[in-house]
């Protein structure tokens, strides 16, 4: 295992093969849990980029809550956002480059299966325009356009309920939520890509293939990046398909013990700027132009 807190070596320094894209994540990962970026992280950012890595932030968040790191990302603009269901660009207002739907029959498939398994069960659809919940779900942030609805009503193709759907959310108040999780997967996993980045029980399901890691996989082929040059951070559940996939992962010290098992790198917390640790170890063993 090897750890970028532990004193410097050559092995611990760099990875495999000298990175051309840094993935990370956001909340738990990049973001102190203040939802800031550190000064440090900022100039990490800024040095990685102008050594020739692009970074790409590969986050949960719908794209209109990424203004915290708007003015921190060089070069492309991109974000995945909404695990992979959303490549948009941060350099145009968070403008859509590519959505990657859930059908709305395997979201009506999936609220009605996982209800009928969990009945306290409350659904929230994250749309393309934004996002609409049912009385019973708790919002996380005031969402003044959020209509409020049954899922099956939200759900109804007849009715004009807006964009594409990007994320199926789903909250249970009892369940814990690996709990919560395994059960879902269960009952509905054929309709969709169930995960969970929250320390509740909230789960955000997207279409059948989509994740941070398959996005992720795309943006990278186009480029002519290989797996074996990616380096990748995270902490959660929905970060483990990306983590896997990636030639170098780490994870955060503050991660879910499923990513920490998963992962044989390991970096400090987010709240001690673990993301920037690394990159100025990496940066560090560049070869001097």
């Amino acid at each position: 295992m090897t750890s970028a807190t532990e004193p410097e070596t050559p092995a611990a320094r760099r990875p495999a093969a000298t990175p051309r894209l840094i993935a990370t994540d956001l909340d738990g990962t990049l973001l102190r849990d203040d939802h800031t970026v550190s000064d440090r992280t900022v100039a990490a950012l800024a040095a990685a980029e102008a050594a020739g890595i692009e970074v790409f932030f590969v986050t949960g968040r719908p794209a209109r809550w990424m203004d915290v790191v708007r003015d921190h990302v060089h070069g492309h603009g991109l974000a995945i956002c909404a695990n992979g269901a959303v490549v948009a660009d941060l350099h145009d207002g968070g403008r859509f480059i590519e959505v990657r739907p859930l059908p709305e029959a395997a979201a009506l498939a999936i609220v009605r299966a996982v209800r009928a398994a969990a009945p306290a069960s409350a659904f929230a659809v994250e749309r393309t325009t934004g996002i609409h919940y049912e009385p019973d779900y708790p919002p996380f942030r005031a969402e003044p356009g959020a209509g409020i609805a049954s899922a099956e009503e939200l759900l109804d193709g007849d009715g004009d309920h807006g964009g594409p759907i990007v994320k199926l959310l789903a909250f249970h108040p009892e369940l814990a939520p690996d709990e919560f999780l395994d059960l879902a997967r269960t009952v509905a996993g054929e309709h969709g890509s169930f995960t969970r980045s929250s320390p509740t029980a909230l789960l955000e399901i997207s279409g059948s293939g989509v994740s941070k890691a398959s996005t992720l996989a795309q943006c990278c082929e186009r480029r002519g990046i290989a797996p074996e040059e990616v380096v990748a951070f995270g902490d959660m559940p929905n970060d483990l398909e990306m983590l896997g996939w990636a030639g170098t992962s780490y994870a955060m010290a503050n991660a879910h013990p499923e990513v920490l098992a998963a992962t044989t790198h390991r970096t400090a917390a987010n709240t001690d700027d673990g993301v920037a640790v690394v990159i100025e170890q990496i940066l560090h063993g560049l070869p001097r132009p």
